[in-house]
């Protein structure tokens, strides 16, 4: 059943997927530990902090902000939703270009990142599931 992006339910599932296909995936070299300000939200109060930590080899998305994050990057809802569960870059590049995103920070790491995402059949296969559990 498809749940709203970065619901409660949805980071729930998104968790049980990783954990699933762990042994698969593909080690990340480019450790990050980004903030995540995401605004326009559908529920809740209209914005909601999490962050993205690739620093254990795999991208970790959860609520909440960690301590000595890279950046801070500040979004909104339907962007962050076309970049991280659609993969759609040039989404975002749109919408940085426009002025929708900003960041604070190491802006070398986020770009690192986005170069280093693994292509292939996991990335596929992990799109393809968080797409299923995304409303």
């Amino acid at each position: 059943m498809p749940h709203p992006f970065l619901s409660d339910e949805w980071i729930e599932e998104a968790h049980a997927i990783r954990a699933e296909l762990q042994e698969t995936s593909p080690a990340l070299d480019h450790p990050v530990r980004m903030n995540l300000v995401v605004t326009e939200i559908p529920f809740g109060d209209g914005s909601l902090e999490a962050h993205m930590d690739t620093t254990g080899g795999e991208i970790d998305i959860d609520k909440g902000h960690v301590e000595d994050a890279d950046l801070k990057v500040t979004l909104d809802y339907q962007t962050a939703k076309a970049i991280l569960v659609d993969r759609n870059p040039q989404a975002g590049v749109q919408a940085f270009m426009a002025g929708k995103i900003r960041v604070e920070g190491d802006m070398a790491k986020l770009m690192g990142i986005v170069q280093t995402t693994p292509p292939g059949e996991h990335v596929d296969q992990v799109t393809e599931r968080l797409r299923a559990i995304t409303e």
